[in-house]
């Protein structure tokens, strides 16, 4: 790249290349080239704001990282946190720490990797009508950082909060969950993503690396009303579940045998009590995790359609019971405390 102003100018190349044109949005009264954005308001709902950073060496390594699937991974985070709220995602800014050696086009194939990120960010972009209107870019000395914001919008009063779990109510999860993590695992192990190949291994290491945000399912549960409560599986299972009952102030009981667990597990050859705690504890899937009356359940999956995994994982209970902690039942036995952990980027 030939400096900071011409990498702008290319992103807002491709910015207004992609999908709808900043004139035709109607929110939108000035995206990428001043100051700041401007944005229209409108009575009757909600603005809805989320932000991840991702750290090389911490969220990510370059060593593995597909560019064109982290480009894809930076804009995915924050979507998932705009569908976990059951709103309407619209508006994107972005923000790059970018060391030397992904400065000179000359070095390690720089503008070829800039290329690549923006094909995946703006690819998924595209798909679900995501406008970039803004951002930042600076030199770091080592590190590379990426800070995805997100904007969205749910009818007012109608986002749906980790506050709103009820006792009674069930326990949903999209998708599979654990997949993620064992990506992760074979990564460190020396495994790397091949595009082409669909294998466990692969299905794996994509999750990781380039995980489906649940959009369109987050935002027919905020339309619905069905909901009590909703989080999105970044932290892991265990760890987003007790997020939800502190929160709503109450208990959960899950049945494990009734948990999504991922298939490619099995490549990592652990026993089973491992491989639940993987499942729990790994994070990173981006699936929804909700709780809803049982009386919905057929709402639900209807609204789910054939191609989305929905499964009924557990129950919330009254944490006055003495459950305020999260319980596990596994086959016959009596629930016993799940002990819960999860990711922790202070815990390194």
């Amino acid at each position: 790249m030939s400096g900071e102003f011409n990498f702008i100018e290319k992103i807002r190349r491709r910015s207004s290349q992609s999908g709808q044109r900043p004139a035709v949005i109607p929110d939108l009264h000035l995206g990428i080239g001043d100051d700041t954005a401007v944005l229209g308001e409108e009575s009757g709902r909600e603005t809805l704001i989320t932000v991840d950073l991702l750290v090389e060496e911490v969220d990510f390594r370059l060593d593995y990282a597909v560019p064109r699937w982290l480009g894809h991974k930076a804009l995915a985070v924050s979507l998932s946190d705009i569908a976990a709220m059951g709103g309407d995602p619209r508006f994107a800014l972005l923000t790059l720490g970018i060391p030397p050696s992904l400065i000179s086009g000359e070095r390690n194939g720089a503008e070829h990797f800039w290329e690549e990120f923006f094909d995946g960010y703006f690819e998924l972009a595209e798909r679900h009508g995501i406008t970039l209107i803004g951002g930042d870019i600076s030199a770091v000395p080592a590190q590379m950082t990426i800070d995805s914001i997100v904007m969205g919008h749910s009818r007012k009063g109608h986002a749906v909060r980790r506050s709103g779990a009820q006792q009674g109510q069930a326990i949903y999860v999209t998708g599979e969950i654990g997949a993620a993590a064992t990506g992760l695992r074979l990564l460190f192990a020396g495994e790397r993503a091949n595009q082409s190949e669909r294998c466990l291994v692969q299905q794996a290491i994509r999750a990781q690396l380039a995980p489906d945000p649940r959009v369109e399912f987050g935002r027919r549960l905020g339309r619905s009303g069905l909901v009590g409560a909703m989080i999105d599986v970044s932290d892991g299972l265990a760890q987003d579940l007790h997020h939800i009952c502190n929160e709503s102030r109450v208990g959960a009981v899950i049945d494990a045998g009734e948990l999504p667990v991922a298939p490619c597990l099995d490549l990592l050859g652990l026993e089973q009590a491992q491989r639940l705690a993987l499942a729990l504890e790994g994070g990173e899937d981006y699936e929804l995790l909700f709780t809803a009356a049982r009386a919905v359940e057929d709402q639900l999956r209807e609204m789910a359609g054939p191609d989305l995994r929905l499964s009924r994982i557990g129950t919330i209970v009254d944490q006055d019971s003495g459950n305020s902690a999260i319980l596990i039942r596994q086959g016959d036995e009596h629930p016993h405390p799940l002990k819960v952990r999860g990711y922790d980027h202070f815990s390194r």
